[in-house]
């Protein structure tokens, strides 16, 4: 279980690494900087923060799927949603196409919400350690959606 727990982390913290390759600049950018954000755009930090959380919990959550469901179904999940969360980065911030990072993030949010409901009756109580992923995407999903209509 450690060790599925580690390559897990070792994988999604990976993929927030080739993410934030396609950030440049990010968030202290001119363009980003310029945006009309959302009123409730939180401070830069609590981005670093909420995702070191989430991907602590979404391994343990996938190391535990892990015995939980085949191996095929496994990847394949895990594979959509790896894909998704990596590409957001420079869909928003290298190639600044706003509308199809927006489309990225709620199929994100789509797969999460799958994910937490029809995985519910093998994980049960443990279906919370996906919870502040889904909590953080919902925001994230709101903060992109704002972007988009007032830009």
């Amino acid at each position: 279980m450690i060790l599925r727990i580690l390559l897990f982390l070792i994988i999604n913290f990976g993929g927030l690494f080739i993410g934030g390759l396609f950030t440049g600049e990010g968030v202290p950018s001119d363009w980003y900087q310029n945006l009309n954000k959302a009123p409730w755009t939180p401070p830069g930090w609590v981005f670093g923060a909420a995702w070191t959380t989430i991907m602590i919990c979404f391994s343990v959550y996938m190391a535990i799927l892990w015995e939980k469901i085949t191996l095929k179904k496994l990847l394949y999940i895990f594979i959509a949603e790896f894909i998704l969360n990596v590409i957001w980065n420079p869909l928003f911030f290298h190639f600044k196409w706003i509308n199809v990072a927006l489309l990225s993030i709620s199929l994100l949010t789509i797969l999460i919400i799958y994910m937490a409901v029809s995985l519910r009756t093998e994980m049960r109580y443990k279906t919370l350690l996906i919870f502040p992923y889904l909590i953080w995407l919902t925001i994230a999903t709101s903060l992109n959606g704002y972007i988009v209509l007032y830009n």
